[in-house]
C-alpha cells in the first residue's frame, strides 16, 4: 500500500501560517483533533510543523506565553517529506530513522498535501493483519 491509498480520500489539509500565535495553534490542534499541523508561509509552501510536543516542550515547559509567540518561533524546520507514491513500509522506516511521528506529504509540484502519522500507518497494518488472521482462521475452521 502507498501513501496515496491512505490520504487520497482526505478532503481537508490542516495547516496554519507562520504568523499564527502558538495559543491559536494549540487551539487549532485541539479543534481539529490532530497531534501535529503543517506551517505554511505566505505563498502556501510548507516550511515547518508544530506538534503537541513542540507546544509542551518549547512553551509550557519553559514558562513562556503562547499568546505572544508565533508558530515560526517554535516550529520544527527540518522536515522529512514523502510523495504519494511512497510505500507505507518505507514511511515507517523513515519515521524510525528520524525518530519522528509525522511525515509531510507533498504532491508532484512540491505542494502540501497533508501529513501522515504513525497512527495512520499502524491502523492500516493492524487492519491488514486482522484480515490475514481471519482468512487463516477460515481455512483452519471452515464453515459447514
Amino acid at each position: 500500500m502507498k501513501v496515496a491509498d491512505l490520504i487520497g480520500s482526505r478532503r481537508e489539509v490542516f495547516s496554519i501560517t507562520e504568523e499564527t500565535s502558538v495559543h491559536q495553534a494549540a487551539q487549532y490542534l485541539r479543534e481539529k483533533q490532530v497531534r501535529a499541523v503543517g506551517v505554511v508561509d505566505a505563498n502556501g509552501k510548507v516550511v515547518g510543523v508544530i506538534s503537541h510536543s513542540d507546544v509542551s516542550d518549547k512553551v509550557a515547559a519553559e514558562n513562556k506565553c503562547p499568546a505572544w509567540m508565533k508558530a515560526s518561533d517554535i516550529m520544527t524546520r527540518d522536515l522529512v517529506t514523502v510523495t504519494s507514491d511512497i510505500r507505507l513500509e518505507d514511511c515507517l522506516r523513515l519515521m524510525d530513522q528520524n525518530t519522528i511521528f509525522h511525515l509531510i506529504v507533498l504532491d508532484e509540484r512540491q505542494g502540501f498535501r497533508g501529513m501522515l502519522s504513525v497512527s495512520d500507518i499502524l491502523r492500516v497494518v493492524a487492519s491488514d493483519e486482522k484480515a490475514r488472521a481471519d482468512l487463516l482462521e477460515s481455512f483452519i475452521f471452515p464453515q459447514r
